[in-house]
C-alpha cells in the first residue's frame, strides 16, 4: 500500500491530536517518542471531562443512576478490549495500572503460586525491565532458575538458541512481542507453540505492539497478554492483562481489599468471580473509559491502514538516516515497526536528543529501560525516533535537518 492508497487526510488526522499544535523552543513540536507514550486525540481528551462532568461515581456498588451510568461505561470499555484482543470472555479482562503491573501480578500471583525450586522461566535478551526484574524477584524467592535467549547483532531472537533452552524443567516463558528499543518484531506464535510443547504457559508483553499490530490471543493460544493504555492513544494509569480462564481461576488474589471480595468475616474471608478477584480498590474509571474511546478512535481508521503508512515512516526514515556516514542504526531486524534507534559516533544519545529538542523534536535517549540489551550492543544507549500515525515525512525531513546540526555541533 503506497501513500496514495493510505485511506486517511494526515492533516485532517493532526487535527484531531491538538498538542501537536504546539511549539517547543519556539518551533513547531516534532513528536517522535511514541514508543515512550502516545499522544491522544480530542475524542480521549474529552471522555475524561465528559465523565467527570456528567457520571462521576463509584461503579458496581451504587443502586443510584450515576453509579449505574458509570457502572454500564466502565464494563463496556471490558467488552471493546475483548473484542479488540479477540478474547473468548469478558471475564478474562483484567483492569491493571499498566503493562508493568499486569507482569508484576502474573509473577507474583501464578508464578508465586505455582514455581517451585529448580523450575526454570524463560525471557529474551531484549526484554524491558518491567519483564525482567519481577521474573527475577519471584525466582529468587522461589529458588526458580531465570534463562535468556540471546539476539544477533541485527536484533533478532536467535530462535534455535530458544529451542536450546526449553525443557521439562520450563514453567514460564515470558517475551516482548515489539521491542520498544529496536522495533523488532518478535515471532510469538512460534514461541507460543514451541513453549506449549513443553507445557509452559507464555505471556506476551504487547506494550508496544498493539497500536500498530493486530492482536489475536485466541488465534496465538497466549496463556496471557498484557498491554497498556497509553502507548495505544489513551491516558496513562490504565493497563490490561488477558488471562486462560483455567488459569486465572486457580491464581490467588494479587491485592486485598473492596471488590475483590466476596464475604469478608474475621474467621475467613471469600473472594469475588473474574475478573473483580483482581480489581481491589476503587479503579481508575475515567481512564477506563477513555481508553475504549482510544479503542474506537484507532479501529474507525483502521489498523491495516495505519500500519501500512507507518511503515512508509519506517522506510523514510531509514532512508534519511542512513545518508549520514556518522550515523550507525541499531536493530536492522527484518520484521519491525515504525522505531528507529541509532548512534552517532563518540557522542552521547544524550547530546544528540538535546540539540533536536532545540529545533521543537522530541527523541527519547538513554538505555530505554533494556540495560541488559544494551549490554549486549556493547553501547551505553541509543537515540531513538519512534512514529506513529499522525506524524508526516516532512517531520521526518526535520530530523534529518536536526541530525545534520547536531553533526556539525557535537563532532
Amino acid at each position: 500500500m503506497t501513500s496514495t492508497e493510505i485511506q486517511f487526510d494526515i492533516n485532517e488526522i493532526r487535527k484531531d491530536f491538538p498538542i501537536l499544535s504546539e511549539k517547543v523552543n519556539g518551533k513547531p513540536l516534532v513528536y517522535f517518542d511514541n514508543a515512550a507514550t502516545t499522544q491522544k486525540p480530542k475524542a480521549v481528551i474529552d471522555s475524561l471531562a465528559h465523565y467527570y462532568e456528567t457520571m462521576n461515581a463509584n461503579i458496581h456498588r451504587g443502586i443510584h443512576s450515576l453509579a449505574e451510568k458509570a457502572t454500564a461505561e466502565f464494563e463496556a470499555t471490558r467488552e471493546k478490549v475483548r473484542e479488540f484482543i479477540n478474547a473468548p470472555q469478558n471475564e478474562q479482562v483484567i483492569f491493571t495500572r499498566g503493562t508493568t503491573e499486569s507482569i508484576n501480578l502474573v509473577a507474583r500471583s501464578y508464578g508465586g503460586a505455582f514455581l517451585k525450586p529448580g523450575d526454570e522461566v524463560i525471557i529474551s535478551t531484549m526484554e524491558h525491565h518491567s519483564n525482567i526484574v519481577p521474573w527475577q524477584m519471584i525466582c529468587e524467592e522461589k529458588g526458580a532458575v531465570l534463562k535468556v535467549i540471546p539476539i544477533t547483532d541485527s536484533g533478532e531472537l536467535i530462535f534455535e538458541e530458544f529451542e536450546k533452552l526449553l525443557s521439562a524443567k520450563t514453567k514460564i516463558v515470558s517475551v516482548v512481542h515489539v521491542s520498544n528499543s529496536l522495533g523488532t518484531i518478535n515471532p510469538i506464535e512460534d514461541i507460543i507453540e514451541k513453549a506449549h510443547e513443553y507445557g509452559a504457559v507464555v505471556l506476551v508483553d504487547g506494550a508496544q505492539s498493539v497500536s500498530h499490530l493486530d492482536i489475536d490471543v485466541q488465534k496465538w493460544d497466549v496463556d496471557f497478554f498484557v498491554f497498556s493504555g497509553h502507548k495505544l492513544f489513551c491516558p496513562t494509569g490504565i493497563g490490561v492483562l488477558y488471562g486462560k480462564k483455567e488459569l486465572l481461576e486457580k491464581m490467588p488474589p494479587y491485592q486485598g481489599g473492596g471488590e475483590m471480595i466476596k464475604e469478608v468475616s474475621f474467621a475467613k474471608t471469600t473472594y469475588n468471580e473474574l475478573p473483580y478477584k483482581f480489581e481491589a480498590g476503587t479503579p481508575n474509571i475515567a481512564d477506563t473509559i477513555a481508553l475504549r474511546k482510544g479503542i474506537e478512535y484507532l479501529e474507525a481508521i483502521g489498523k491495516e491502514v495505519t500500519a501500512a503508512y507507518e511503515n512508509e515512516l519506517l522506510s523514510y526514515a531509514t532512508e534519511v538516516l542512513s545518508q549520514f556516514p556518522d550515523i550507525k542504526l541499531i536493530g536492522t531486524a527484518k520484521n519491525k515497526v515504525s522505531v528507529c534507534s541509532f548512534v552517532m559516533q563518540g557522542v552521547h544519545p544524550q547530546d544528540i536528543g538535546m540539540v533536536l529538542d532545540s529545533e521543537g523534536i522530541a527523541i527519547r535517549t538513554g538505555h530505554h529501560c533494556t540495560q541488559p540489551l544494551m549490554d549486549r550492543l556493547n553501547i551505553p544507549g541509543t537515540a531513538r525516533a519512534s512514529f506513529a500515525f499522525y506524524n508526516t515525512k516532512e517531520e521526518i525531513d526535520k530530523l534529518g535537518l536536526g541530525i545534520k546540526k547536531a553533526i556539525k555541533m557535537l563532532k
